[in-house]
């Protein structure tokens, strides 16, 4: 059964998201029949890098509120993902443009690689202070997972992967997406945002339930055949 979860590099409740749903998916019994393919998805197509500017200094701008409110909203996006094991450091992360980066996720997916490639994107963001938009940077990434770094640069340079990124996207807006994390799973139930984890386990249980009952029965038309016991008849 496929699990398709749309989101972002820099969106902070996409890796929290992301962990709560691994670990409700981790203690079911199912877990290796599930399928998890990461999809595309921009919050601000249109940011760039600035060197010198702070996480802090965008939220404030991009809605229009002062430093201390958005140092705030970052100290509790910072708590709730400690709850989760992840470590958050706003003081260090580089606001930058996520297209590059969703191109090497797919890449990586391309490869067998892609949620490899979204943990490491994920930590390099908000634990690291790294550059995602940087191809040294992504370069660097992908080695680390087992990809070929060359190539990895190679398809940077290139613009591999663009029309693939516009297609999730694209996609994401035919079905309604307007926030990030959102999981569809099985194209039959959506959840969205960083759910806490009884509730993905609760939407995967159901779902699964469905998906596997749809896959198991079928309607045999019966006609000669050969046992095991050798009869045949």
């Amino acid at each position: 059964m496929k699990v398709e979860i749309w989101s972002d590099v820099m969106c902070p409740f996409c890796y929290i998201g992301k962990r709560r749903f691994e670990n409700a998916l981790q203690e079911l019994p199912f877990k290796d029949e599930i399928e998890v393919e990461w999809k595309s998805f921009q919050l601000n197509p249109d940011l760039q890098y600035q060197p010198g500017r702070n996480i802090h200094q965008y939220l404030a701008e991009h809605k229009g509120f002062s430093i201390e409110k958005a140092k705030e909203l970052n100290n509790y996006v910072t708590d709730m993902a400690a709850q989760e094991g992840l470590t958050y450091d706003f003081e260090k992360a580089v606001v930058a443009n996520s297209f590059d980066a969703h191109r090497f996720a797919h890449l990586a997916k391309k490869l067998g690689k892609g949620d490899a490639a979204e943990e490491s994107l994920f930590k390099a963001y908000f634990t690291e202070g790294k550059n995602i938009s940087d191809y040294d940077t992504l370069v660097q990434l992908g080695t680390a997972i087992g990809l070929d770094g060359a190539a990895v640069k190679q398809a940077l340079e290139n613009e591999d992967y663009t029309k693939e990124v516009h297609k999730d996207i694209a996609e994401a807006d035919a079905i309604g997406v307007r926030g990030v994390p959102f999981f569809v799973i099985d194209r039959k139930y959506a959840v969205s945002g960083a759910q806490a984890k009884d509730v993905f386990a609760q939407a995967l249980e159901r779902s699964y339930s469905e998906w596997k009952k749809e896959n198991t029965t079928f309607t045999t038309i019966e006609g000669e055949v050969c046992s095991p016991d050798g009869d045949c008849k």
